[in-house]
């Protein structure tokens, strides 16, 4: 394996090799591919959003994030049918995440949590046939930040332009990865298929149900910041395989937000203030070393906090950050256990029940 393939993996990977090795130097090998390849992520996250956001607004600086975080995942997940069918699902993908956010901004609860779940269901639907491999994840976050962060005239007008530009960056990458997978395959395939009693679609209608629920009670209830709310429960209901015990995830999520919470405000009060602005890339400097799930809520912490002081201040920002993600994932595992006493337990089969 030479340098560039180790850069290509998964730090859980990299750390799995590292256990394996024999020697000192292919440790420092592995370790040197995790930590360049966690500053070249961030170097160009910084240089890709922020050339975007300049263009086209920083009020669009959102969508610039998420078309950042599906190039990186469409190079290695496709969406599991011809790319002819792919590349109109990702049309329709990014079609939902521009204009559905703006949408329910402006309709009665009622029609907001029905515009909340078709959207949403319809976005898991398209793109993630194996949530193992993490897609349900990537669009879930981007529906919810999305969702937090809607726009309207001018800024909606320069976010379809965003949304233009990554559809054509993201269209040559699937069509360059992808173009000989899934030949055979196409879109209606997958509709044809749907059953409730298949796990994948299970999972994807808790998702999209539970999701849409809370989405909707942030924004009726004004809470501020209520995507934390939306990406602590979406953390709890897209674990997969599908089960009814969110227990282990719910105490995760909990611990990883104060300790990630309470470490920014630590920095934050003892470092000067021209270095505030640099605890978001250190936090997603870090992030490219963690591969247990606590440690990446912790340092995901980081750049929402950032971004949050500006708005709050360090100690409203922290305690809001907390709040919320309390509130997410308690409404999470209660919609789950009801989800699933309710519903799940008449369909699925016994080796799942």
């Amino acid at each position: 394996m030479n340098f560039y393939q180790a850069l290509q993996m998964d730090p859980s990977v990299l750390k799995k090799r590292i256990a394996q090795c024999e020697t000192v130097r292919e440790k420092i090998f592995y370790w040197a591919a995790i930590a360049i390849r966690s500053v070249l992520i961030v170097a160009f996250a910084v240089v890709f959003i922020s050339a975007l956001s300049s263009l086209f607004g920083q009020e669009n600086t959102p969508l610039a994030v998420a078309l950042f975080c599906i190039m990186l995942g469409i190079r290695f997940v496709n969406f599991e049918y011809c790319t002819r069918d792919s590349l109109i699902t990702l049309a329709a993908a990014l079609g939902i995440l521009v204009f559905v956010p703006s949408i329910v901004g402006m309709v009665p609860p009622v029609a907001m949590v029905l515009i909340h779940f078709l959207g949403f269901f319809t976005l898991l639907y398209m793109t993630t046939q194996r949530p193992e491999l993490g897609n349900g994840g990537l669009y879930s976050f981007a529906y919810v930040y999305l969702t937090g962060n809607p726009v309207y005239g001018v800024s909606l007008e320069n976010r379809v332009l965003l949304a233009l530009v990554g559809y054509v960056v993201c269209g040559l990458i699937l069509w360059a990865k992808h173009r000989h997978s899934h030949t055979t395959v196409r879109f209606h395939h997958l509709i044809l298929r749907f059953n409730v009693k298949n796990p994948v679609h299970l999972w994807q209608l808790r998702m999209a149900l539970g999701v849409s629920l809370i989405l909707t009670a942030g924004q009726i209830f004004g809470i501020p910041r209520f995507m934390w709310m939306g990406f602590a429960c979406a953390s709890l209901l897209s674990e997969y395989p599908y089960s009814s015990n969110t227990l282990p995830r719910f105490w995760q999520r909990i611990i990883g937000a104060l300790a990630g919470s309470g470490l920014f405000f630590i920095i934050y009060q003892i470092t000067p203030e021209f270095f505030h602005p640099l605890m978001g890339p250190l936090g997603g400097l870090c992030l490219g070393f963690c591969t247990d799930y606590r440690y990446k809520t912790a340092m995901n912490c980081f750049g929402a906090l950032m971004l949050a002081t500006s708005i709050y201040g360090i100690h409203a920002a922290v305690l809001l950050r907390i709040t919320d993600t309390i509130l997410g994932v308690c409404f999470g595992m209660i919609f789950a256990v009801i989800f699933h006493k309710l519903i799940a337990i008449k369909y699925l089969n016994e080796e799942i029940t």
